[in-house]
């Protein structure tokens, strides 16, 4: 099979790392990729968002298979454009994508299906919204309706936060012009489920914890994703079964039921509350940095569950039983400005998985060209192991311009 894959970062490595591994495959593109991808896969020099040059190249190129990464691409069309030019291709429509692109169509769907998640009202009007935040106990939480790379989300502890979070998205247009979902604060552990979902067909997926906030002890602004890890001894077999059966299934129905199915990644952002399990978001595709805990740990041929998915058949999937743990190595200054074409050296004595989430190749070198830039997996028969092989092998990289959290899967360890 001749597979293209879409997008630049540590998801889409994974992605591409998982493909490697198929003995059907024999090609990856990857569109436009970045130097950690370019060992596995032929980079090709067209953007996520450059719908009709991806078809054009899939179609020239023979391409038996896409595979989409980023939500950009999903919000785009791609997947429309592809299906029109009966080009098989792994994800979901333009319209099935509303369940992570328009936070009030996700809210109004659980509510009208009855899957749990917190209250919640839509606002359009800066006024109005404030007035509602005003009269509520905090913390407050914002939300974009659109999409923000992961940043659109204010927890506002005070009236004063929540101003400023409500003028950034509703009159200064931040993200874009759109509307702000208010929730009622819920408190718990969140975890990740991510599940492959082809109409009402679900098959679930390994779960992991992500860690959104910059800096050790949970402190410091919100990112696109710190560090993950999987298994979850927090979440019992029971809380799993409920997720599956009360939330992701009945997800992947009401699409249904809504004409507008859904294939491809349906991913639950849930959070184990004192009610329950309840939904704090959907996304539309693989999560990243969670899918980099994820993929390494998928026993199955994942070229035949993307196929399977994308041609409406069924699949069998098996996962290993090993522990896998994952720190991102992100330039200093991020979440906000920070430098980039920074030299990194130390990459060809790592001793693990390393996925490149932002760089690129610059005479010869390897240097930082993003936020995130790196990610290092470290596995184990325990979460402990996995967690010392990842620290031992951050270790070794040399790039004075990028910083870490410590502590990741310290939930797990409590």
């Amino acid at each position: 099979m001749k597979v293209l894959v879409i997008g630049s970062g540590g998801r889409e490595h994974a992605i591409v790392d998982a493909l490697a591994r198929s003995a059907q495959v024999g090609k990856i593109w990857c569109a436009p990729g970045n130097a950690g991808i370019a060992r596995q896969a032929e980079c090709v020099a067209i953007g996520d968002t450059e719908v009709e040059k991806l078809c054009d190249f899939a179609l020239r190129n023979g391409a038996d298979l896409t595979v989409v990464g980023p939500e950009s691409s999903l919000a785009a069309g791609v997947i429309d454009r592809f299906r029109e030019a009966g080009l098989r291709i792994f994800g979901p429509t333009k319209a099935a994508a509303r369940i992570e692109s328009s936070k009030e169509f996700a809210k109004q769907l659980m509510a009208k299906y009855a899957i749990p998640t917190a209250g919640f009202r839509a606002f359009a009007d800066y006024a109005e919204a404030l007035a509602y935040v005003s009269a509520r106990p905090f913390p407050a939480v914002l939300k974009y309706d659109g999409l923000a790379a992961g940043k659109g989300v204010v927890i506002a502890g005070t009236l004063t936060e929540a101003e400023a979070a409500l003028r950034d998205m509703l009159l200064e247009d931040k993200f874009g012009a759109g509307k702000v979902v208010v929730e009622d604060y819920l408190e718990g552990p969140e975890f990740s489920f991510m599940c492959f979902v082809s109409g009402s067909r679900v098959w679930p997926m390994v779960l992991a914890q992500d860690h959104k906030r910059a800096c050790d002890g949970d402190r410091g602004p919100n990112t696109g994703g710190m560090g993950a890890y999987s298994p979850l001894p927090f979440i019992t077999a029971e809380d799993e079964q409920f997720a599956l059966e009360r939330i992701m299934q009945p997800a992947a129905d009401a699409m249904v039921a809504e004409g507008c199915p859904f294939e491809g990644v349906l991913y639950g952002g849930l959070m184990k509350t004192a009610r329950g399990i309840e939904v704090i978001e959907f996304n539309a595709r693989f999560g990243d940095p969670e899918t980099e805990v994820v993929l390494p740990r998928l026993k199955s041929d994942i070229a035949d569950i993307f196929c399977a998915v994308a041609d409406g058949c069924d699949a069998q999937i098996e996962w290993h039983d090993f522990a896998t743990l994952g720190i991102v190595l992100a330039s200093k200054g991020y979440p906000g400005t920070y430098e980039k074409g920074c030299e990194i050296g130390g990459l060809d004595e790592m001793e693990c998985t390393v996925y490149h989430m932002g760089t690129r190749t610059e005479d010869g070198r390897v240097v930082t060209a993003g936020g995130r830039v790196l990610f290092v997996v470290g596995r184990g028969s325990t979460l402990e192991e996995a967690r010392a092989e990842a620290l031992r092998n951050v270790a070794r990289i040399r790039c004075e311009n990028l910083f870490h959290r410590t502590d990741i899967g310290h939930r797990a360890f409590e």
